[in-house]
């Protein structure tokens, strides 16, 4: 890589981190729910990339152990990210964490 090349990359890496802590941070204000978060995440790559875990992390009332305890329950992987995620998986989540 060239050092423009590499300066561009991390631009660009730096937007997408701050992004995904923009959606986090909605979430755990209540700016959008997670039925919305998966709705979006159908058109949004940076959303789409985002692993559940560090999604349901963020969600009010819901810690480090509740968030990989429901993850377990519902029979997804730690590093599933949004877009991985299958039409059972989604119901399933969205039917625990009181979303519909």
């Amino acid at each position: 890589m060239t050092a423009e090349q590499r300066q561009d990359a991390l631009k660009k890496a730096g937007e997408v981190r701050r992004k995904r802590a923009d959606v986090k941070h909605k979430l755990k204000m209540k700016t959008i729910t997670l039925a919305q978060l998966l709705e979006d995440a159908e058109t949004d790559e940076v959303i789409a990339g985002t692993k559940v875990l560090a999604v349901l992390e963020s969600l009010p009332g819901m810690g480090k152990v509740r968030a990989r305890k429901m993850m377990d329950e519902v029979g997804i992987a730690d590093s599933r990210r949004i877009r991985g995620l299958g039409d059972q998986q989604r119901a399933s989540l969205l039917a625990r964490c009181g979303d519909s």
